[in-house]
């Protein structure tokens, strides 16, 4: 039975000998191979692998994936007009050289986020003290930003980091000037909005002034253009009425009469009073006199 007992500790110890050679290294992890605190060996390809066992070798994993670092709080900064703003960028990074980001950090990745986040408040000071907010919020909002990515990949590339992307998500102003900051929009819009009401006004006074002036010159050419055309029309009247009493003269007589006939009794209360023997009436009391004659 102690015979037994003894084989099967011996049969566990040696299990237990094995398996601590043996270790498998995730496609997203780095595998740090080391000896006594000396790294031996840097193993990037997933798989099964073997060492010798602890305590003469001993191995360590690393994060191969890209990771972000995004602090929950914006920063406070000072631009060149010496105005407080507030801005909230976050990194994306990953571990190229494990070597060196184990010396540096160990297995420790929130120490490596803490340093990075200060490489990148560094940065930002930099650049954000050298341009003014609008410059900042708008006009090299890509410069900034490419900059930063430039001085933060050369300082992470010490310790083993490639950076691979840097993002400002907002840019703002601190809450004690956000007030006169809208303030000042609010007048800058109200001037603009007074300027183009007054360029309108101005605009509609010269339209209306040059409508004016067309429709004066307009009623002028057609009222000369109907008193050119009454006078044409006048003068043939003249020329047809002229020609009609040189082929009959009687005949003409009694057709101007008949016209002022006419004219004189349009309706039944017409009234005239005049001598029933005067000349106006010749052709009422003898119409036959003109052919007579």
């Amino acid at each position: 039975m102690n015979r037994l007992i003894s084989l099967a500790v011996g049969v566990f110890i040696v299990l237990g000998l094995l398996l601590s050679t043996v270790f498998v290294v995730d496609q997203r992890q780095y595998g740090i191979l080391f000896a006594f605190g000396e790294v031996k060996e840097v193993i990037s390809e997933p798989g099964l692998h073997f060492k010798l066992p602890a305590p003469f070798q001993n191995v360590v994993f690393l994060d191969k994936r890209i990771l972000t670092i995004d602090p929950p709080e914006a920063d406070r900064f000072i631009t060149a007009e010496k105005k407080n703003v507030l801005i909230d960028a976050f990194v994306k990074w990953r571990i190229t050289d494990p070597k060196l980001f184990f010396v540096s950090f160990g297995v420790d990745e929130q120490r490596a986020q803490e340093r990075m986040s200060q490489i990148v408040k560094a940065a930002l000071n930099e650049e954000i003290t050298k341009r003014t907010v609008r410059e900042v919020i708008s006009g090299e909002r890509g410069k900034v930003m490419d900059a930063l990515r430039k001085k933060v990949a050369e300082e992470a590339r010490q310790i083993g980091v490639d950076i691979v992307d840097v993002r400002l998500k907002r840019v703002d102003y601190v809450d004690q000037i956000n007030a006169s900051v809208y303030d000042r929009m609010k007048s800058e819009r109200a001037r603009v909005a007074n300027e183009l009401r007054s360029t309108g006004f101005a605009e509609s006074e010269k339209i209306r002034a040059d409508a004016d002036k067309q429709r004066t010159v307009i009623l002028a050419e057609a009222y000369r253009d109907a008193e050119n055309m009454r006078g044409e029309g006048d003068a043939k009247a003249s020329q047809t009425y002229a020609q009609a009493f040189s082929k009959s003269p009687e005949f003409y007589k009694f057709y101007r009469s008949l016209e002022a006939y006419r004219a004189s009794f349009k309706t039944r209360q017409d009234l005239m009073v005049i001598d029933p023997s005067s000349e106006f009436f010749k052709y009422f009391k003898n119409p036959g006199v003109g052919a007579a004659k």
